[in-house]
């Protein structure tokens, strides 16, 4: 497909995709130092692993748009997708499904410090952060390429 049969919402996404993996990333960082530094919950062990892939994200984002680098998704993909892996097993922890490890002593992985409408929780807000990533890099690898 050419670049003139996209749809307009292809077309957005291929020249933005960028910009908005900068905009979500910045968004989650500084919920999280929010979270941690003004509303003083303590991360537990999970939540310091899904800082550990998002707060490289932004920075990645915003040198790739500064160099306009095309490799971009090549390096946000792996951090994306593990963060949402980390970010899936939080969930499941929090919510019984999967047993606490012994891992989380300090602050206990199930600590729900929010709980908006009954199932928003800080790793649900992370895991849709790096759902939005993921999907936003892949886009742009498949609509670029064309």
């Amino acid at each position: 497909m050419e670049n003139q049969d996209r749809s307009p919402l292809a077309k957005f996404i291929a020249e933005y995709s960028y910009y908005m993996t900068l905009i979500v990333a910045l968004v989650a960082m500084l919920g999280s130092l929010f979270f941690s530094e003004i509303r003083q919950f303590e991360p537990c062990r999970m939540c310091w692993f899904q800082r550990i892939c998002m707060y490289p994200i932004t920075a990645l984002a915003l040198v790739g748009i500064i160099k306009q680098d095309e490799y971009l998704p090549y390096y946000v993909l792996p951090l994306s997708l593990t963060g949402l892996f980390i970010s899936v097993w939080h969930i499941l922890v929090q919510n019984g499904i999967i047993v606490q490890s012994s891992g989380c002593t300090t602050v206990l992985c199930s600590i729900k410090y929010i709980n908006w409408l009954g199932f928003i929780s800080i790793p649900v807000l992370a895991g849709t952060a790096f759902t939005m990533i993921s999907g936003l890099m892949i886009a742009s690898l498949v609509l670029n390429r064309e």
